[in-house]
């Protein structure tokens, strides 16, 4: 099986035993996110589009782009709109543009309310224009226009003075008459040059053509929220909340160091494993220590349950597990070193490694002959925190009784250093694991 295998069937078991608690932490989640949406201003977001006529490389495009949001145009719009000095910082935050398709510059505004945004769009399109236009040439000195329209009177009035004085002329009669009107045309000719000179190095009229730049429409006023609104922000918390615990219980696991295979748990122990047994049930294992003022919590949640253990495979039958016991207790009993009792010892908490104790113990009831002389195991429960065993009193040996994954190698340390304080040695580790059950079909 692949690791992403593993992975997808982990998170799916996060799904079905955890779900309570990933509920009321998607809950929680959402909640922030609703009180972050209460402190966060509701904004609102219109654009106006501006078309450049004639043709434009993509870098002056963007050029104009950016000069839609330069401090100078928003300081103009700041100025139009009444804001102060603070306010103005504000504004370039607020007012965006882009290059669109076809030569058009899109520019956004951005107001606490639908009527500033689109006020403030209209009016940064504005600006933009008003000062493109102006830069461009086609707002050029009014002075300097007046002069040479002036100048443009005076040539045409010359113009006519000089035919005016070519008609009065003696119509070639003498040479001296000849040679006048000759200059007479020259001077017109030189006077309509240097015009037709004046008009092609007229600044206006050579840059009018490329930023004529047209607003198209005004801004349409905003229907809605522009984003995160209160439902992104409620529902952004909820998924991340959600992420975050289902992420968290991986790494858990991943950084998880309790022994999980019967070699890891014998080698905490210092046991030599003499087999492992099956207890019936379908519910996932209890994780051990759910007592306490917080119990309810934890069993309201779903965390006295176990998630990251293997869903319980099919067991064979009941006459099969019993076997299975029999063979186990007769591998501890080949163990002992004398004909005395047997200890079962169980950590407190471990409800599988207990029922599978109190198994053990019926099938070496059943299995001890009245001849043997053999006193029946007792089963003795004892406090991973501190655990303790009673003095050796006729028994002869121990057996440590635990599930898999339930507890870490420094608590398995701790049995297993009470046991050689209470004189008990430890002749065996039975493993007990989780399976579910079938109806038995016959007797016993």
């Amino acid at each position: 099986m692949s690791d992403d295998t593993i992975r997808l069937v982990s998170v799916g078991r996060i799904l079905r035993r955890r779900w309570r608690l990933l509920a009321v932490l998607a809950l929680a989640g959402a909640l922030l996110g609703h009180g972050a949406s209460l402190l966060l201003p509701p904004r609102y977001t219109t654009s106006v589009s501006v078309l450049l006529p004639g043709s434009w490389e993509e870098r002056e495009l963007m050029t104009q782009a950016q000069i839609a949001t330069s401090s100078v145009v928003v300081d103009r719009v700041a100025v139009s709109l009444g804001r102060s000095g603070a306010d103005r910082v504000e504004l370039r935050e607020r007012i965006t543009a882009e290059v669109a398709e076809g030569n058009i510059i899109r520019i956004s505004g951005t107001a606490d309310t639908a009527a500033g945004a689109q006020r403030l769009s209209d009016t940064a399109a504005r600006e933009f224009v008003a000062f493109a236009t102006r830069v461009g040439g086609g707002n050029a000195d009014p002075e300097a226009e007046t002069r040479l329209e002036a100048l443009r009177k005076s040539v045409e009035t010359a113009s006519r003075r000089i035919t005016e004085l070519a008609g009065a002329a003696d119509p070639g009669r003498t040479v001296e008459s000849v040679q006048a009107r000759t200059e007479l045309e020259k001077l017109r000719t030189a006077l309509r040059d240097a015009m037709t000179k004046l008009d092609e190095t007229d600044p206006a009229a050579g840059r009018a053509g490329k930023v004529a730049m047209v607003v198209m429409g005004a801004a349409v006023r905003p229907a809605g929220e522009a984003p995160p609104t209160r439902v992104h922000l409620v529902a952004g918390g909820a998924v991340a909340f959600f992420l975050i615990a289902v992420v968290g219980h991986l790494a858990a696991a991943r950084m998880s160091r309790r022994p999980r295979t019967e070699a890891e748990i014998a080698a905490a122990l210092g046991a030599v494993p003499v087999g492992s047994v099956d207890v019936p049930g379908g519910r996932p294992a209890v994780r051990p220590g759910a007592r306490g003022p917080g119990a309810w919590l934890r069993r309201l949640l779903g965390l006295d349950v176990r998630w990251d253990v293997p869903v319980p495979r099919a067991s064979s039958d009941p006459s099969g597990r019993r076997i299975r016991y029999r063979r186990v207790y007769a591998r501890l009993r080949d163990r002992m070193p004398a004909a005395g009792r047997l200890l079962v010892v169980v950590p407190d908490g471990d409800e599988i490694a207990r029922r599978a104790a109190g198994e053990l113990v019926a099938e070496a009831g059943s299995a001890s002959s009245p001849d043997e002389g053999r006193p029946a195991p007792r089963l003795v429960g004892v406090t991973v925190s501190h655990p303790l065993l009673p003095d050796r009193d006729g028994e002869s040996g121990v057996v440590v009784v635990v599930s898999p994954g339930s507890w870490t190698s420094g608590e398995l340390a701790g049995i297993a250093g009470a046991c050689a304080d209470a004189r008990q040695e430890v002749v065996g580790l039975v493993v007990a694991g989780a399976v579910r059950g079938r109806p038995e079909r016959g007797g016993r």
